[in-house]
């Protein structure tokens, strides 16, 4: 009897039994090395015993309280940890239990701020076509995958929308890098004139992004543009490092290698590493006292907000990064992870580009190389790449829709800090006939 309603209902998935470090074990006995932390999110493996045990003394003291009645201490420590780590500026710390929790939190935030400074007319949003920035509806209105917004763009928000910086795509033969990241950046400052100076609340993008497009980075210089764009006409940046941040690209927070301070900065995937469902969405010490000075109280809130238990595990996880020097290792094990790709998948015929920082790397398919022509969506491209890593025991994350919500392939990689150089061998020999197989499959 299964009465479960699962995300795909015409799917019979493996039971999972067990983890060992980076792997997965089914009930079969079958390991899986998990090449793409699940969605990216288990950043330690899946058996840490000092997270483990850090959850079993949290609950021995108290499981929960509800914020409106107690802090905790879990909570509080946990706040001073991303504070001391974080981009200067960044002074307090909400804590929700997911990643599209903590942007609608920054979405109501960001309102709720400019009516505490005495500008209620903004009220827009700008994002970036072919963004993803989670599936409840606030989220999902910023969010610009069309594939995701179809089905419920009657009760979507409307926002508006500039070009992604995505370099393989849309840079011209005849740009530098740089040059492209500033054409596409100033996109920001004629949607700002276009919808009015004073109308517009913020700017939300991903500094690396992920699931939608395959680990793309932006090109130098791009945010920078960016922050001066969002300076010069008092619009709120906010970042979405729910999936490249808390230490994926090889930095605690992404946007310290654009050198650049962000608003507010949403966190969740590698916070608590899977061991428990939390995010945070960091702010300024100037958003947080217009709230303080003025009406006193941030008008949101849900029930498991400061969960201890969820704080407790993910001040373990934070610890265990820190004092085992895993950003090192996830630097270490990214270029060797690139080095990998690039040796492997350099000259394969369907493989268009090899791109990421640190572990988070993607690699797009295409159908041909010189012309960057896609796959055809309907072959289902990625499906067939996902059950070929499966049988061989190599769990990736492959997606489709990488160029609009509907063309385009990308394969994911976001494998867990504690990988060694066996793991990326191991990965990139699986990877290679799992690719080939799935082309075969479709042609």
């Amino acid at each position: 009897m299964n009465h479960v309603f699962h995300r795909h209902t015409r799917t019979t998935l493996p039971f999972v039994a067990a983890g060992e470090g980076p792997y997965i074990i089914d009930s079969e006995g079958k390991r899986y090395l998990d090449a793409s932390s699940g969605a990216a999110v288990s950043c330690l493996g899946h058996n840490h015993p000092v997270v483990i045990q850090a959850i079993k003394d949290q609950l021995d003291r108290i499981p929960y309280a509800h914020t409106s009645f107690f802090t905790n201490s879990a909570l509080e420590e946990l706040a001073d940890t991303l504070v001391e780590a974080a981009p200067a500026g960044l002074d307090r710390v909400y804590f929700v239990s997911g990643g599209s929790e903590a942007i609608e939190a920054a979405l109501k935030l960001a309102r709720q701020y400019f009516l505490e400074i005495g500008e209620p007319q903004r009220s827009h949003f700008i994002a970036r076509r072919q963004s993803y920035h989670g599936n409840t509806l606030g989220a999902l209105a910023v969010g610009g995958n069309q594939w995701r917004r179809r089905k419920f763009e009657p009760l979507l928000i409307e926002s508006q929308y500039i070009s992604p910086c995505y370099a393989f795509r849309g840079r011209r033969e005849d740009e530098t890098d740089e040059a492209y990241g500033l054409r596409v950046a100033d996109e920001l400052e004629a949607k700002i004139e276009e919808l009015g100076p004073y109308s517009v609340l913020a700017f939300v993008a991903e500094p690396v992004v992920g699931a939608t497009a395959g680990a793309v980075p932006p090109v130098p210089g791009y945010f920078k543009r960016i922050r001066e764009i969002c300076d010069r006409y008092n619009v709120l940046l906010i970042l979405d490092e729910v999936m490249c941040g808390m230490g994926r690209t090889g930095t605690l927070f992404a946007c310290e290698q654009e050198g650049i301070k962000p608003d507010m900065v949403a966190v969740a995937k590698g916070l608590g590493a899977g061991y428990q469902p939390i995010a945070a969405l960091l702010v300024t010490e100037q958003i947080y006292n217009a709230i303080r000075d003025g009406s006193g109280f941030f008008q949101h809130g849900h029930t498991y907000m400061g969960h201890p238990t969820a704080c407790a595990a993910a001040l373990a996880v934070q610890k265990v990064i820190r004092e085992d020097n895993l950003l090192e290792n996830v630097q270490r094990q990214g270029d060797a992870l690139a080095a990998a790709l690039h040796d492997r998948f350099g000259d394969h015929p369907h493989i268009g580009d090899i791109r990421g920082r640190g572990l988070f790397r993607g690699l797009e398919l295409v159908a041909d190389r010189a012309t960057k022509e896609p796959f055809d969506p309907d072959a289902r491209l990625f499906a067939a790449i996902k059950r070929r890593g499966m049988e061989r025991g190599l769990m990736c994350y492959p997606m489709s829709g990488t160029i609009d919500g509907r063309l385009g392939n990308h394969i994911l990689l976001a494998p867990p800090f504690i990988i060694d150089e066996s793991h990326v061998a191991e990965i990139v020999d699986k990877l290679g006939p799992a690719i080939d197989a799935a082309i075969a499959d479709i042609s």
